[in-house]
C-alpha cells in the first residue's frame, strides 16, 4: 500500500460542501470531494468523464488539522446582464474563507501504480489545481511525499506543520478525520462529499461516513523544540 501526503497552507483556503445561491460557505477542513476535484483536474479529467472521476472515491482519505484557520467573510458584488447584453441588476454575494490554516491530507490505495500516477499528475497538472477556488493557488511545498504504509500511520508520525507562533500558543494534540472504515470503535458521522458527478448540468454528491480521532504529537514536539535563550 502506498500513501501520498499533501500539505495545504496559505493566506486563504475554501472547502465548501454547501452553497446557497449568493452565499458560499466553507467547511473547517478539506472535503474529500474537493480533493477528488483537485486530483481530477491534475489528471486531466473533464467534468463529463464521470466514470473516471467516481473511481477516485475509492481512495482512502484522511486529513490532519495542524493549524486551525480563522473564518473570514468576504463581501462581493456581481452584475447580471440580460441575454441582449443590457444591464439587469447588481447583487451582493457572501463568500467564506479560512485564514492561515494548515492541513495535511493523506490519500492511499492498494494500487501502487495509481498513487504514482497521481503523484506525477500533481507535479505536472493538466488543469490548474487550487485550494477550493480558482483565486487560491497551491503552496510550493504542497507535495509532502509518498510512503509505503497506511495513511493513519503516516499522519501519526509526520512532524507538526503549524507555524512556530501557532505552536507556542496551542497544544500538539491534533484533530484528524478519516474514512470511517479505517478506524474501529469510533463514532461515524456523515459528510456529503462523495462525488457522483461534477457535470455542470447535474452536480451530485452523496454522503460518506467519516470518523474523528486525535493525534498526539506533544512529546515529539517537546523533544525537537530548541530555545537557545533558555540557557541564558
Amino acid at each position: 500500500m502506498k500513501t501520498i501526503v499533501l500539505k495545504f497552507s496559505g493566506p486563504l483556503q475554501s472547502w465548501g460542501t454547501t452553497a446557497h445561491f449568493e452565499t458560499r460557505h466553507t467547511d473547517f477542513y478539506p472535503s474529500k470531494s474537493a480533493i477528488i476535484g483537485l486530483l481530477a483536474a491534475s489528471l486531466g479529467y473533464r467534468r463529463e468523464e464521470t466514470d473516471k472521476i467516481v473511481q477516485l472515491n475509492e481512495l482512502s482519505f484522511g486529513v490532519r488539522i495542524d493549524q486551525k484557520g480563522e473564518l473570514l467573510k468576504d463581501y462581493h458584488t456581481a452584475r447580471k446582464y440580460k441575454a441582449d447584453g443590457a444591464f439587469e441588476r447588481t447583487y451582493v454575494t457572501e463568500r467564506y474563507y479560512l485564514q492561515d490554516a494548515v492541513f495535511l491530507v493523506a490519500l492511499s490505495s492498494a494500487e501502487d501504480q495509481l498513487i504514482d500516477q497521481i503523484s506525477y499528475a500533481l507535479a505536472n497538472p493538466y488543469f490548474q489545481p487550487f485550494m477550493g477556488r480558482r483565486s487560491l493557488p497551491l503552496p510550493m511545498d504542497f507535495i509532502v511525499g509518498i510512503y509505503d504504509s497506511g495513511l493513519i500511520e503516516i499522519l501519526q508520525k509526520l512532524p507538526w506543520q503549524a507555524a512556530k507562533w501557532y505552536q507556542k500558543k496551542h497544544s500538539a494534540l491534533l484533530d484528524a478525520f478519516v474514512d470511517a472504515d479505517l478506524v474501529q470503535d469510533k463514532q461515524a458521522q456523515l459528510r456529503k462529499d462523495r462525488v457522483l458527478s461534477f457535470n455542470q448540468k447535474n452536480r451530485q454528491f452523496a454522503y460518506r461516513k467519516e470518523a474523528q480521532f486525535y493525534i498526539d504529537l506533544r512529546s515529539a514536539n517537546e523533544q525537537t523544540a530548541h530555545d537557545p535563550f533558555a540557557y541564558l
